[in-house]
């Protein structure tokens, strides 16, 4: 199945998703910021599905985002937000910059599961065409 790269700074949220992941069959990479997510990105031309938290330091997701869609311009990469922010405006800074979703902690997995498992689908067909 397609790579995911979990992004947050938090390494219990770190581990409850990239567990979660793994446990369904994804490979899954870490990093601990935007600049650490950036790196990972960088070296594994694999990863198709980002999930970030939005306030880490050094670099935040959002930032990391912009970046990814500057820099990976290439590559199939969905990104998905997964944050305890749920604030309109700055959903719409996201979607304006190129992210894919938005997801409210706590992270529920089963509940987006499914979408995950497609986004990575489509991101596999199209890294493959």
């Amino acid at each position: 199945m397609a790579n995911v790269l979990v992004v947050d700074d938090s390494s219990t949220m770190r581990e409850i998703v990239a567990s979660f992941l793994s446990k369904n069959g994804f490979e899954v990479a870490v990093a601990n910021d935007g600049r650490d997510g950036l790196f990972q990105l960088s070296n594994d031309p694999g990863i198709r599905l980002v999930i970030s938290d939005v306030n880490m330091p050094n670099m935040d997701g959002l930032a990391m985002a912009k970046k990814i869609r500057e820099e990976f311009k290439d590559r199939v990469i969905h990104i998905i937000m997964l944050t305890t922010e749920d604030n309109p405006a700055m959903r719409t800074r996201g979607k304006d910059i190129g992210v894919t979703g938005w997801i409210v902690k706590p992270f529920r997995g089963e509940a987006v599961l499914g979408p995950l498992r497609k986004l990575c689908e489509i991101s596999g067909a199209a890294g493959q065409a």
